[in-house]
C-alpha cells in the first residue's frame, strides 16, 4: 500500500462536498472522508480542498491546478468538466486536451493523481439528453488515466449511484450516502485497506404512481431547474465569490 502524507483535492461541487452536510452544517463530502481515513493511517497528514461549486474546467485548470502544483502534495484528485458538459456547444474532445495539460503539470510534481469518470446520466431528465457527450469525455478520461499513470475512479460502473436515494433532491449532487460510496471507491482505487464498501444494492423501493412522479418532477423543476437556468441566463454561478473551504495544505485533525 502506498502511504500518503498529504492530499490536495481540486474541482467543483462534487469535490467540495455538496450536499453532504456535517454536524456543523458545513459540507463534508467524499474528499473529506478520504482525508479522514488517510489521516488515521499517517501522523501529521495534511489536506487541502480547493474545489468550489459551479467552476468550469478552465477555471479549475487556471486557478486551482497551479496552487496544487505549488503545494506539491503526495496525492491530488482532479475532477472537472461536468459543468461544461451541461452547457450547449461544449466540446468533450477539446476539453480533454485542456485536462491533459493539467494532468501533465500535476504528474510532473511526482504526485499520484486520481481522475474520475462521472455517473451514467441516462436516468436523469436533465443530463440524459447529453449522454453521448458525457460518455465521450469520460472515455477520454479513461485514456488519460492510462496514458499518464493516474488512478481511475470509475463512477459510471457504480450501480449504487444509479438509485436516486444516493442523491440530493436537486438530482445533481450526491447526498451523504452517495459521498460515502464514492469515498470508499476512491480508497479502493488507492489500494488503501478497510476504506469501506462501495458496492451497494439498495433495498426494493415502493412503486411510485405516475401522478406522484409528475408532481415530483414539477417540484424539482420549480425548485431546482428554473433557478439553475436563471443563473445560466444571467451568466452567474453558484460559486461566484466563494473561497475554497480549505485553501491551504495543513494538518487534518
Amino acid at each position: 500500500m502506498t502511504s500518503y502524507g498529504s492530499f490536495a483535492a481540486i474541482g467543483d461541487s462534487f469535490t467540495e462536498g455538496l450536499s453532504d452536510e456535517g454536524p456543523d452544517g458545513a459540507y463534508r463530502g467524499w474528499a473529506d472522508r478520504v482525508a479522514d481515513h488517510l489521516a488515521s493511517l499517517t501522523p501529521g497528514f495534511r489536506y487541502a480542498n480547493l474545489a468550489v461549486r459551479g467552476k468550469l474546467l478552465d477555471q479549475v485548470v487556471d486557478d486551482q491546478v497551479p496552487l496544487a502544483v505549488e503545494m506539491r502534495p503526495d496525492l491530488v484528485s482532479l475532477c472537472a468538466g461536468n459543468n461544461d458538459l451541461l452547457r450547449p456547444g461544449s466540446d468533450p474532445d477539446a476539453m480533454a486536451g485542456r485536462l491533459a495539460r493539467a494532468i501533465r503539470d500535476l504528474r510532473a510534481t511526482g504526485a499520484d493523481v486520481v481522475l474520475f469518470t462521472g455517473v451514467d446520466p441516462r436516468d436523469s431528465p436533465l443530463l440524459g439528453r447529453a449522454r453521448g457527450k458525457f460518455a465521450t469525455y469520460y472515455l477520454h478520461i479513461r485514456s488519460l488515466a492510462d496514458l499518464y499513470g493516474c488512478r481511475l475512479v470509475d463512477l459510471w460502473s457504480m450501480q449504487g449511484l444509479r438509485d436516486w436515494r444516493a442523491w440530493n433532491a436537486d438530482r445533481l449532487h450526491l447526498n451523504e450516502v452517495g459521498h460515502r460510496l464514492v469515498a470508499a471507491k476512491v480508497l479502493a482505487a488507492l489500494g488503501v485497506p478497510d476504506g469501506g464498501e462501495w458496492r451497494m444494492t439498495w433495498p426494493h423501493a415502493a412503486p411510485v404512481t405516475p401522478a406522484a412522479r409528475r408532481a415530483d418532477d414539477a417540484r424539482w423543476a420549480r425548485e431546482h431547474l428554473l433557478p439553475w437556468v436563471g443563473r445560466r441566463l444571467r451568466g452567474t454561478s453558484s460559486g461566484d465569490g466563494l473561497p475554497p473551504k480549505r485553501p491551504h495544505l495543513t494538518e487534518w485533525p
